[in-house]
């Protein structure tokens, strides 16, 4: 017997409450074309309604042609055309869109070659359980306290380490800065630097970054980049006061920043008080062939850089720990008109952290990590290499991060691939993705088109395989894993 819910429908008619519950049971065809509906007089009393209420529903269904009656046997649910089932489905993807949900999380995506996911096989999750029932246990007074505005001070201490170690730089605990996520970190940055700086950002690069600097209504303005990274004519052309790059690793171009080049960013700093860079360093750690290059910051002897990092690269994308490190005449700047934001940060999820770095956890998983990400890097490679895209592919800036480019030589556009990929259940994108067209002042040469970005960082080893075939069955190429 059919069973729905009558509570909580405010002021609307029962009868179009119940109607509109078997339409819609039609439509996601959980009710099927040739069902027979109950008796009035039984899913009344199941129902707990009167006979009068399902008759008003059913007269509503039967003239909307949902569903039709055979004398002396009752109703049955209609066979439906196909563009109402359609459409009906196509409103339920606009409000998966609508609640935040992906093009691809739409469709059953076997392989992701776009998001940011970590193999759940890859978190130390044991430790991590370890290491949140020892805060419970040894801090549980500290952790209903309210939080410093720049984050505990355990967590910021580990973190310097943490930088000197790897990064090579000199920072005090008192320049490091906690939040939530590095988007919470550039609105805060734009509020400490002023709405009325003009503010760069890398074309191609990170789309989110400049949606987020247009929503907090700053000038932005896109500044192309060549194999050497951002151009500092272009800059100055722009009128630019802000430059917000990813030396260490461009992404999606994959290039690295040369010293030389970085210097001239500096100098082109120094030129006005009002000028900063913004180093985003989003994932460094992973740097798999190569000596490590040192970072802007760690160079920088005139306070012009504003250092960004975060753990959702290094340890998973759930983990919302993002921070930056400040220079001295911005930190006291900070202090004096930001300071009343409280740390979004949970006390909880600093202490487990600052512990997981502390006693050497965070060294030893990004160990691992990169052991595993460069196993399934030159695995793909190899994959790809053996298959027939080797006839037709160029792979490059595969040195750094956890993404390479394939480039193929193929006439179909951009969109369409990514659409046929789409269908054959594998998620990818494209370099040309990346650019803003209308605000591209050059072409380096560059070509846009035809370059997939291997984002393998949510690729499982055993999987290989599969990912290089579906890309050639996109491209009708033939190959068996």
């Amino acid at each position: 017997m059919l069973t729905y819910s009558f509570a909580g429908i405010g002021p609307e008619p029962l009868y179009i409450h119940l109607y509109k519950c078997i339409k819609n049971d039609i439509l996601d065809s959980i009710l099927l074309p040739g069902t027979k509906l109950p008796s009035k007089r039984s899913f009344a009393k199941n129902l707990g309604i009167s006979n009068i209420t399902v008759e008003n529903a059913y007269a509503q269904l039967q003239a909307e042609g949902f569903i039709y009656s055979i004398p002396k046997k009752g109703f049955y649910v209609t066979e439906l055309p196909e563009d109402i089932i359609k459409r009906k489905e196509e409103q339920g993807r606009q409000d998966k869109r609508q609640a935040g949900y992906s093009s691809y999380e739409e469709e059953s995506c076997e392989i992701d070659l776009v998001s940011n996911m970590t193999p759940p096989d890859n978190f130390p999750f044991s430790i991590w359980a370890k290491l949140m029932r020892e805060v419970i246990s040894e801090k549980s007074s500290e952790l209903m306290k309210k939080s410093p505005w720049g984050g505990i001070m355990e967590l910021r201490s580990a973190i310097s380490l943490h930088l000197k170690q790897f990064r090579n730089m000199e920072v005090e605990p008192g320049q490091i800065i906690t939040g939530a996520g590095t988007e919470y970190l550039y609105t805060l940055i734009i509020q400490l630097l002023g709405h009325d700086k003009v503010y760069a950002v890398e074309n191609p690069g990170y789309k989110k970054v400049a949606q987020i600097y247009k929503s907090n209504n700053v000038a932005c303005e896109y500044i192309p980049v060549d194999n050497s990274g951002i151009i500092i004519e272009e800059l100055e052309k722009h009128g630019a006061d802000v430059a917000h790059i990813s030396p260490s690793h461009h992404y999606p171009a994959g290039t690295v920043t040369p010293v030389s080049r970085r210097y001239e960013i500096l100098a082109w700093a120094s030129k006005d008080k009002g000028r900063y860079i913004i180093e985003d360093d989003y994932d460094s750690e992973f740097r798999l062939s190569g000596r490590p290059v040192p970072t802007l910051q760690s160079i920088d002897i005139m306070e012009k850089v504003i250092y960004i990092n975060t753990f959702t690269k290094s340890l998973a994308p759930t983990i919302r720990i993002s921070y930056m490190v400040l220079p001295e005449k911005l930190l006291e700047k900070f202090c004096r008109q930001l300071s009343f934001y409280s740390c979004t940060v949970s006390n909880f999820e600093q202490y487990t952290l600052a512990r997981f770095i502390k006693d050497g956890y965070f060294e030893k998983h990004i160990n691992r990590m990169r052991n595993y990400y460069r196993n399934v890097r030159d695995s793909l490679m190899k994959e790809i290499k053996k298959s027939p895209l080797a006839g037709i592919s160029e792979i490059s800036e595969e040195g750094s991060g956890l993404h390479f480019l394939l480039k193929i030589n193929t006439e179909i556009p951009d969109s369409e691939y990514i659409e046929i990929c789409r269908k054959n259940h594998i998620n990818v994108s494209c370099l040309s993705q990346y650019y803003n067209e209308e605000s591209s002042g050059k072409n380096d040469g560059r070509d846009k088109q035809h370059i997939i970005i291997m984002n393998y960082s949510g690729i499982r080893l055993e999987d290989v395989g599969k990912t290089v075939m579906l890309l050639c069955k996109s491209l009708n190429l033939p190959y068996m894993v």
